[in-house]
């Protein structure tokens, strides 16, 4: 101990010495402290307080005599002390037991107040007799609960626990020591420890140490040690151990019994403890004086030292040490900052205690680095590196790293910087620059073992102690593929796993092999990463892989009849058509298999779309054709130069020959397949296509497809379009049979097909008299247009003579005539009518009706008076019609059924749409407005009232 370094940590508060208020009267003879007051306890009864700074803050009497014993608790604001009061009776002890309640003050006299007394207890009674008390001590439980302990010169503890405010305690007493000699049997020291629901009590004599098991029925006693101390040299630690002080050393007990020990001479007047230092007065007996020391125990240091006066009491308080004087003088001792303690060391370079220091004091993180920052500084500057390097490593998570590397790039500290940057990658602090580094300097010092440790490590963390893609980039711009290769693979990177396979290495199967070898989602993803390399090199084996990935294989044997739902999460053909932007005929083999395959797929529109897009180009990249090409030219090689060269010219041109036909081979068998492809997946029973039509039909006119256009034109019911493709390709024969078979209205075609067939031939300029009387044929048939439209079409075309048309037109005028003559005769008809009809609405005007009836026509009893007589000729009983007598009830239903045909007619004839619909789809649209003109709907409007009146005596005539 006298070998440790003494420093001054501590420091004198408040201009160093000060003295007790002299407020404070008599002699000081306890002292307490907490909840920021010093209460001190005088000789002739009174309880000073103390705030901050030893300021006076009041005082009060609390005991008739003396203050022996007092202790502040920290719970509640109460103090609890011991005292000599006025002796009542010989038989009751003057010794008291009370508790003031600091909160509550009562006034006392004029000019002062004291606490409210809540609680007074006579220590000795009967059972528990008199003795001189030499140490006490409380033990705040829960609140109300007290447990206090007096201990006494012969070698008892007298144990009070309870609510003294309610009365409501118990006693009992434990027995320390049973010597004769009562200098030895005194209870010098106490200590309460709780650990859990234990409790446990240290007494200390001076010569044994004993712990009581409070929570054992009754106590039990343990001996711990046969040694003890004197009153003042006990204190307990934050750690609940049992502090003595002896002459040869100070010692530490558990509860276990006895721990370190601390050796140093010197008679221990007063043992403290404060924030984890141990305080000590020691008295030299050589010099005779008594020192002051606070001891650092971790670090093995005196943290302040101090020679000192008769020191009475030693208190803790407001973070300082308070040291009373025998003389009512006091001083506060505080500790300093760390700022100033760390300053202090940095100025001696003592860097491993200020490391030692902060560590101990449990300061944080940061100020500790701080600290081995500046140590591994001043290592540095004493190139010292590998310890400041040790530093350094320390520091990782607080300083900056940079800070570090900079100082070490030189090549010749390689070995240090490989050093620090492997542990900043073990803590998982390691950027992607910090990688690259790492990786850089294993490379240069060709240190092929670390870098296979480092990436290869086989704890299973190695992917996470370092960035995989800066890894990866290093080792393979160092032709370190392996490595690359196996942080990839491990880290589950698949695609720079390829990517090194196939742009690195180029070994295509091992690539095949590995997407294989992966989950489903993962292979997808990797294929659409790398499939434009692998279809360029390995196309079939790749289509393979794809077919896999979008169809069931390997996975309808396990799912079995829940095959169909898994098919719609598999990925679509459609999400790997950029894979094959540069080989056309091997997208197309992969569709047209996935299609043989797969008869319900959800993309099956995307997917037929780009087949026709396939079949019906005209231009495709055959890469076979080059290579049967180069075949047939080194097949064709002559043995000698000359033949060779007289060659050349005739074998290039069957080259190209050949290559024509094959290209047109292909094409046409593409065509067929793409014709074929627009009638499949367009089958009868759906009214949409499974393509996109509008796309179809583009295709097609693109590339002069027409037998596709044909068919899609006749599915969409596109008649007109149909023949003007015939008409395009002066196809007339073709023309006339298809007309033939989309102009037939039985089987509801469009006649007007014909119509625009002659036209077409009567604008054709050339002689085409054959087609033009077939075409007459079917118009005349069907009634299809007048012979007036029909001359007029005829005649734009010179080719054409006028006996083409003559048989028709002699059949028309004579078709004419016979109508002509219908007509006639119809006229006559309708005259005669009106005529009849206009003779019976005069008569009916002019002469008197005569009703010659003698039955009612509704009952067919003799007609009687009264009798109702319609000008329609039929005769009721006035009974027989009840309410309705201004109509006839055999007429109305007929006359009903006239008027409502009146009022459809005249609805008709407002709406002009419905009219002139009629005028333009009927034959003869000259018959439709006759007919209005007819039934009187248009020339109402221009005959006025008139008219209207006409028109209404004619209905009467009609119904009545």
């Amino acid at each position: 101990m006298y070998q440790w370094r003494k420093f001054e940590f501590f420091e004198e508060k408040y201009g160093g010495k000060s003295k007790i208020p002299e407020d404070v009267s008599g002699k000081i003879e306890c002292c307490s402290s907490g909840r920021g007051k010093v209460v001190i306890g005088s000789g002739d009864g009174t309880v000073s307080l103390l705030d901050r700074g030893l300021n006076f803050n009041f005082a009060f009497p609390a005991h008739s005599s003396s203050v022996l014993f007092l202790q502040q608790l920290k719970q509640r604001n109460f103090l609890v002390t011991i005292g000599e009061d006025e002796q009542i009776s010989p038989q009751q002890s003057a010794f008291c037991l009370k508790v003031f309640d600091l909160d509550k003050m009562q006034p006392e006299g004029t000019s002062s107040s004291v606490p409210d007394c809540i609680g007074i207890l006579r220590i000795f009674t009967n059972q528990f007799p008199q003795a001189k008390i030499t140490s006490f001590l409380v033990l705040e439980e829960a609140p109300p609960i007290l447990l206090i302990a007096i201990g006494l010169d012969n070698g008892c503890i007298y144990c009070i626990k309870g609510d003294i405010a309610r009365e409501r305690i118990s006693r009992f007493k434990l027995q320390v020591d049973t010597v004769s000699d009562k200098s030895d049997s005194s209870v010098t020291g106490l200590g309460f420890r709780v650990d859990g629901q234990a409790l446990q009590l240290f007494a200390v004599t001076p010569s044994s140490l004993s712990l009581f098991s409070l929570h054992n029925q009754p106590p039990r006693r343990q001996m711990l040690d046969q040694i003890g101390c004197d009153v003042n040299s006990v204190t307990m630690s934050d750690r609940s151990e049992l502090i003595i002080g002896r002459p040869e050393a100070v010692y530490f007990y558990e509860v276990d019994g006895r721990g370190p020990c601390w050796a140093f001479e010197g008679e221990k007047k007063f043992l403290g403890w404060f924030r984890g230092y141990l305080l000590c007065v020691i008295a030299d007996q050589r010099s005779g004086k008594d020192t002051f020391n606070v001891y650092d125990l971790k670090n093995r240091l005196i943290a302040h030292s101090l020679a000192v006066k008769d020191i009475s009491h030693m208190l803790c308080e407001w973070g300082n040490i308070i040291l009373i004087m025998s003389d009512k003088s006091a001083l506060c001792i505080g500790e300093k900052d760390m700022e100033s303690k760390l300053d202090m060391l940095f100025k001696k370079n003592l860097y491993t205690v200020a490391i030692n220091l902060v560590q101990s004091q449990q300061a944080d993180a940061a100020a500790t680095a701080e600290v081995l920052r500046k140590y591994g500084d001043h290592l540095y500057s004493k190139q010292d590196y590998d310890e400041a390097m040790a530093q350094y490593i320390n520091t990782i998570g607080h300083l900056e790293p940079s800070y570090v590397i900079q100082k070490f790039l030189d090549a010749q500290r390689i070995y240090n910087l490989t050093n620090y940057l492997e542990n900043l990658h073990e803590k998982g602090l390691a950027s992607k620059d910090h990688t690259t580094l790492l990786l850089n300097c294993y490379t240069k010092l060709k240190d092929v073992d670390k870098l296979n440790l480092f990436i290869k490590s086989e704890d299973g963390a190695g992917e996470h102690k370092f960035d995989v893609e800066t890894a990866i980039r290093v080792c393979r711009a160092a032709n370190y593929h392996v490595h690359a290769m196996y942080v990839a693979k491990k880290a589950g990177r698949h695609e720079l796993y390829l990517k090194i396979l196939l742009e690195d290495l180029g070994r295509y199967d091992e690539a095949l092999q590995y997407i294989s070898s992966l989950e489903p989602s993962q292979a997808g993803v990797t294929v659409k990463e790398y499939g434009k390399i692998l279809i360029e090199h390995k196309p079939a084996e790749t289509i393979e892989i794809l077919m896999r990935l979008c169809t069931e294989d390997g996975e309808s044997a396990k799912r079995g009849s829940s095959s169909g739902a898994y098919l719609s999460m598999l990925p679509s053909p459609v999400d790997f058509l950029n894979i094959f932007m540069h080989h056309p005929l091997s997208l197309m083999n992969f569709l047209e298999k996935y299609t043989d395959k797969v008869k319900d797929s959800p993309a099956q529109v995307e997917i037929h779309n780009t087949l026709l897009e396939l079949y019906l180009s005209n231009d495709l990249n055959f890469p076979s054709i080059s290579q049967a090409s180069s075949g047939v030219d080194l097949s064709l090689s002559a043995k000698s130069g000359a033949a060779r060269k007289s060659k050349a010219e005739s074998n290039g041109k069957l080259i190209v020959d050949q290559k024509d036909a094959y290209k047109e081979k292909e094409h046409a068998e593409r065509c067929e397949k793409g014709l074929r492809l627009l009638k499949s997946a367009w089958p009868s029973e759906l009214e949409h296509p499974l393509y996109e039509v509008d796309l179809a039909i583009i295709l097609c006119e693109m590339n002069g497809f027409k037998e596709g256009l044909l068919y899609l034109y006749e599915k969409m019911k596109l008649y007109k379009e149909v023949i003007a493709c015939y008409m395009l390709s002066h196809d007339h024969e073709g023309l006339i049979a298809c007309c033939k078979r989309l102009g037939d209205t039985g089987k509801g075609g469009d006649p007007s097909l014909w119509a625009d067939l002659l036209k077409y031939f009567g604008e054709l300029g050339e002689d085409c008299s054959k087609e033009v009387k077939e075409v007459l044929t079917y118009i005349e048939r069907d009634d299809i247009l007048p012979p007036i439209i029909v001359l007029q079409t005829l005649s734009r075309n010179p080719c054409l003579t006028l006996s083409v048309i003559k048989d028709y037109i002699a059949r028309k005028l004579e078709q004419e005539s016979k109508l002509i003559d219908e007509d006639r005769r119809a006229i006559e008809k309708y005259q005669d009518d009106a005529l009849a009809m206009r003779k019976e609405i005069q008569d009916l005007r002019t002469n008197a009706r005569i009703f010659q009836l003698s039955k009612c026509t509704a009952c067919t009893f003799t007609l009687d008076l009264p009798a109702v007589h319609f000008m329609c000729m039929h005769s009721f009983h006035q009974r027989c019609l009840g309410d309705n007598e201004r109509e006839c009830p055999e007429c109305a239903s007929e006359y009903r059924s006239v008027m409502e045909m009146k009022r459809s007619l005249e609805q008709n004839s407002k709406d002009q749409d419905l009219f002139f619909q009629q005028v333009k789809s009927s034959k003869d649209g000259f018959s439709v407005i006759a007919e209005y003109f007819g039934k009187g709907i248009i020339s109402k409007t221009n005959n006025g009232p008139k008219g209207t009146q006409r028109s209404r005596s004619l209905s009467s005539s009609s119904g009545f």
